[in-house]
C-alpha cells in the first residue's frame, strides 16, 4: 500500500494504522501530517490522528477543533488529538485527502508542545 509520493506536512491523509495494540488507533484513519519534510533519514512521518468532534472535547487542550471544509477534505467535523501523535511507515498512508492551514498547524504543535511539556 506504498504511496506514490512522500506524504508533506500539513497535508490529511488516510492512514491504515492496523495493526494495533491496546488502546492505540485502529484501521483506517484520517490524520495529519506534522513533522518537517526535511526532519528524518527513514521513511517516517510524524501523524496526528484525527477523530469526529464532540463538544466535551474544547476543554481538552490537547485536542485542536477542525470544522469541516473543502480546503481540508473532512466530511465532519473532527479534531486533532496531540495526545495520539505517532510516528509511522510512509507504507502506511492510503490517499491523501487536502490540507489544513498554518494556523491549525501551529495550534497542533502548540497541544503536542502541551502533552511532552516543553514551553
Amino acid at each position: 500500500m506504498a504511496t506514490a509520493r512522500a506524504p508533506k506536512r500539513g497535508e490529511v491523509w488516510l492512514i491504515d494504522f492496523d495493526p494495533a495494540a491496546g488502546a492505540e488507533i485502529q484501521k483506517i484513519r484520517p490524520a495529519v501530517v506534522i513533522s518537517l519534510d526535511t526532519i528524518g533519514r527513514l521513511p517516517l512521518r510524524m501523524v496526528v490522528r484525527i477523530t469526529d468532534w464532540k463538544p466535551q472535547y474544547g476543554s481538552y487542550p490537547w485536542f485542536v477543533e477542525l470544522p469541516a471544509s473543502s480546503t481540508n477534505g473532512l466530511d465532519k467535523d473532527s479534531g486533532a488529538d496531540a495526545f495520539q501523535t505517532k510516528s509511522v511507515s510512509q507504507t502506511r498512508f492510503v490517499r491523501p485527502l487536502e490540507e489544513l492551514t498554518a494556523a491549525q498547524l501551529d495550534e497542533i504543535a502548540s497541544a503536542i508542545a502541551l502533552c511532552v511539556g516543553a514551553p
